[in-house]
Parts: structure tokens; C-alpha cells; sequence
């Protein structure tokens, strides 16, 4: 796998140096001058805030082989990064730790910005809660990635707000897609559920429960994989659309490898105390933010 990421990486590096432009110097410098592991983890993972905007937007190439490049230079940042958290080079993530208290803001459609996750335990479930705070205004006519977990071959875990407005989850093949109150500018509790030995699934809206459906009985998802927020990767080592990142604010994301009771998902939506997430606690959840990502107050 990491072979596979380098060759990657190696394949980019080729085609920026037979590419005129100034712009091709910032992006060649992170492949020629010296470098630790976790410097050149980091500096791929930042390269596109190396340089300025009104610059990027000038030297913007117009013809079919650039914007192949383009693409490509979205591809290979997501790919340093996964090749970051495989590894293990915290420091080359710049890993953060803790969001009490806090939002992370997508202010942008972007194919560039996301949130790396960091679980506490291996991600093998037979059973989750995923809960989040969540808040758009991106129009309905458009598909929304809320959290996506990806192994080499498969969508583990995707959620969507798909573009008919309906909100969906997919572990490795066909969704499962339910009728909620649609996401808006006000922030909206959301939680799902999922359990593989009797296969019930659910969304909860603001602590309620809609309709179970009977999905993927006796499967299990698989451990391994990369967890972020913003983004939907398409493969394994990036493939970002612009037309389904997310735009918005999220928050209070917490996960359990097991399924809360009522009574609790409710306590969680009125901000009472509950078990804390053993997969993911916002409170001293590890991420690593890419692009134009904001973490603010929660005010």
C-alpha cells in the first residue's frame, strides 16, 4: 500500500516537471529539496496554501493537460495524507487533539479541503452510533458528503444528503436512503445507527427516530481504512470533486462501536451527559485540518 502511494506521488512529480509554468516551481520545490518523513508528509498536505490565491487563480491552466495536473495535485495531497496517517507520522499530520467547545466551518466548494479523523480504535464494527451537529445552505439540489470512511476497495461508511434531498449511508455497495426534515442554515442534530447481527438502521432528527429499514444484515465493516469530513474520496488515493464537498459548519461529532438507546441519543441532543464516544470524542478527537477549513468558538 505505502509502495503504491509513493509510485503515485512519483507519477505527479513527472508530469509537473515536463510542465512549463512558474507555478510548477512550487509544486516541484516539495519534491527536491531535502526532507524528513514528517516534513514532506506535511508539506504536500499544505502545499495548496503555499500559493496565493490571486496567483493560483492567474496561472490557472486552461487546456486538458493541466487540468489533468490539477486534479492530479488534489489526488496527491490526499494521498500524502493517507500516507501519513498509515504510517503513523503524527507530527507530519500536524495532529490536533480536543474540539470542546468548538465548529470546524467549510466555508468553500473546494476539491482541496477536508478533515482528517483519527479514530481511538480500530474501525472492524459490527454495530456504531454516529452522531453530528450539522448546518448548510448549499440548495437541495445537490449531493452533500456528511463523513466518509474508505478502505483500499470499498466505501465502508458514506453518508450523504443526496441530490433528490433524501439522506443516505452506504457500507461497501448499495445505500440504504430515508426521507428526513432537510438540512438548513439552522443546525440539525443528526444520529445513525446500525446493527449487522439483526440489521436495523436508522436516522434520528433532533432526538427522533425515523423508520427502521433492515439493511446489510451480518455484515461487517471493514478496519484499516481513512476517515474524513468535506470530502468524498472516489478511490483510495483521492479522486476529490469540488460538486460534492461540503459547504457548511459541523460539530459535537461523536462515535460508539455500539448502538445508544433512545434515551441516550435524546440525552445527547439536549446536551446532557452521555458515554463518551469510544471511536470518536469531539472533546479529545485527533484531526488534522486540509485547505480552507476553520475551526471557531462555538458562540
Amino acid at each position: 500500500m505505502i509502495l503504491l502511494i509513493l509510485h503515485h506521488i512519483l507519477e505527479v512529480k513527472a508530469l509537473y516537471r515536463d510542465t512549463p509554468g512558474k507555478s510548477v516551481m512550487v509544486y516541484n520545490d516539495m519534491f527536491t529539496q531535502p526532507h524528513t518523513n514528517q516534513a514532506y508528509c506535511l508539506k504536500l498536505s499544505q502545499t495548496d496554501d503555499v500559493m496565493p490565491r490571486a496567483r493560483r487563480e492567474a496561472d490557472r491552466p486552461r487546456d486538458s493537460q493541466h487540468q489533468h495536473i490539477k486534479m492530479s495535485v488534489s489526488t496527491v495531497r490526499f494521498a500524502a495524507v493517507l500516507l501519513c496517517v498509515i504510517t503513523g507520522f503524527n507530527v507530519c499530520l500536524a495532529t490536533q487533539v480536543g474540539l470542546s467547545g468548538k465548529v470546524l466551518i467549510f466555508p468553500y466548494e473546494t476539491d482541496f479541503s477536508f478533515v482528517a479523523l483519527i479514530p481511538q480504535k480500530e474501525m472492524g464494527l459490527r454495530a456504531f452510533t454516529l452522531c453530528m451537529r450539522v448546518a448548510t445552505e448549499l440548495p437541495e439540489e445537490r449531493q452533500i458528503i456528511l463523513f466518509a470512511y474508505r478502505t483500499t476497495d470499498y466505501d465502508e461508511l458514506n453518508v450523504w444528503r443526496e441530490i433528490d434531498g433524501r439522506v443516505s449511508f452506504y457500507l461497501s455497495g448499495d445505500g440504504a436512503f430515508y426521507h428526513l426534515p432537510p438540512l438548513t442554515t439552522f443546525r440539525t442534530s443528526l444520529c445513525l445507527t446500525w446493527e449487522s447481527r439483526s440489521g436495523l438502521a436508522a436516522f434520528w432528527v433532533d432526538g427522533k427516530r425515523s423508520t427502521y429499514q433492515v439493511y446489510k444484515r451480518g455484515h461487517a465493516i471493514r478496519p484499516k481504512g481513512t476517515i474524513i469530513l468535506g470530502q468524498d474520496p472516489d478511490k483510495h488515493l483521492g479522486g476529490l470533486e469540488a460538486v460534492q464537498s461540503f459547504v457548511g459548519e459541523v460539530t459535537d461529532l461523536n462515535m460508539w462501536d455500539f448502538v445508544l438507546s433512545r434515551s441516550m441519543i435524546q440525552a445527547w441532543y439536549y446536551g446532557h451527559k452521555v458515554p463518551k464516544g469510544n471511536i470518536f470524542d469531539w472533546a479529545s478527537i485527533e484531526y488534522e485540518l486540509n485547505g480552507n477549513v476553520m475551526v471557531v468558538d462555538d458562540d
